[in-house]
């Protein structure tokens, strides 16, 4: 049984010139030591998606419609007392982008993170929080007499661990990871992102990485999902994706990296620019840019279709006649 399970998700902005349709229709699955990557450019929808799963929207956002189904109980529906008390936290937590902005800068890390687990579970006794919070630092990578350092102290590689450290606190079975490689060099990234695999096998999570970085996805995550424009646009395996992409959308992504052992090839952009969601086109959002596109596309959005095990994509491509 997933430990989450989106069903048709759909999530609108207010805004004075109308709705905003940030998400539409979005379906997925985790699995228990199992992650998901979400990529797509800036604004398909993917941090958007994120916020919905433990209710963090902006006060203009809206789930309109869909299922956010975790242990058994469905996060659309549920109080915001028992979201509070019993699923943030304990149940998902998330590492948001931007380690400087997710800290307070007048607090040591550990009595923030001390703080976390009081609210939680407010009958452990201060010794053992500080026992919890040792071993946490030391699960990351770091020397746990760094947790009475403030932010400002650590650098970029060292908050980003602290902000996982905190996300881990109080054992969620899932957890989330909003563009975890934000301002990060190269080397630190690759330890960041080290981390998180180790993480993930030793504790048995579930994870969602998101991420425009395909190559990242690529090292962490066993399963992508690709949006655009506020759809899932494909979803599978991520060794299917980059051996066989199949929505022309995910063939332009992964046609725009450089390969290392290919030929030297100029490199190709997907042309035009993303649609404005407040007033998206008729049909398949994607066609306006899609050398692909038919008649249909113009008209018509298309359906999920399986093609093989566990792979899906909305393209009449591949719509079954």
């Amino acid at each position: 049984m997933p430990v989450l399970d989106v069903d048709k998700l759909t999530i609108n902005y207010s805004t004075m010139r109308g709705p905003v349709r940030a998400a539409e229709n979005v379906s997925f699955q985790v699995e228990r030591g199992e992650a998901l990557g979400l990529a797509g450019e800036s604004g398909c929808g993917k941090t958007t998606v994120a916020l919905s799963l433990l209710r963090l929207l902006p006060s203009n956002g809206k789930i309109v419609s869909g299922e956010i189904r975790f242990q058994d109980k469905d996060l659309v529906k549920i109080s915001d007392k028992e979201l509070r008390e019993k699923i943030r936290w304990k149940g998902i937590s998330i590492v948001f982008q931007g380690a400087m902005n997710a800290m307070n800068p007048v607090f040591k890390v550990g009595d923030q993170i001390a703080e976390a687990i009081y609210t939680h579970e407010p009958d452990v006794k201060k010794d053992e929080i500080k026992n919890r919070i040792s071993k946490l630092f030391e699960l990351v990578g770091m020397d746990p007499t760094r947790a009475d350092n403030y932010p400002h102290e650590f650098s970029g590689g060292m908050r980003q661990r602290a902000l996982i450290a905190m996300a881990l606190a109080c054992n969620p079975a899932l957890l989330i990871s909003d563009e975890p490689c934000t301002a990060l060099d190269v080397i630190v990234a690759a330890q960041v992102l080290k981390l998180l695999r180790e993480i993930k096998e030793k504790l048995n999570l579930g994870m969602i990485l998101i991420s425009h970085d395909l190559s990242i996805i690529a090292e962490t995550c066993e399963k992508v999902g690709i949006m655009y424009a506020g759809y899932l646009a494909e979803y599978a395996n991520v060794g299917d994706i980059f051996k066989e992409p199949l929505h022309p959308y995910t063939q332009g992504l992964i046609g725009a990296f450089p390969s290392i052992r290919g030929e030297r090839v100029r490199m190709v952009s997907i042309p035009g620019t993303p649609p404005d969601l407040l007033r998206p086109p008729p049909g398949c959002r994607f066609h306006p840019r899609c050398k692909f596109a038919m008649e249909i596309c113009r008209k018509k959005a298309p359906s999920w279709s399986l093609i093989g095990n566990r792979r899906y994509v909305a393209c009449w491509l591949y719509e079954k006649k």
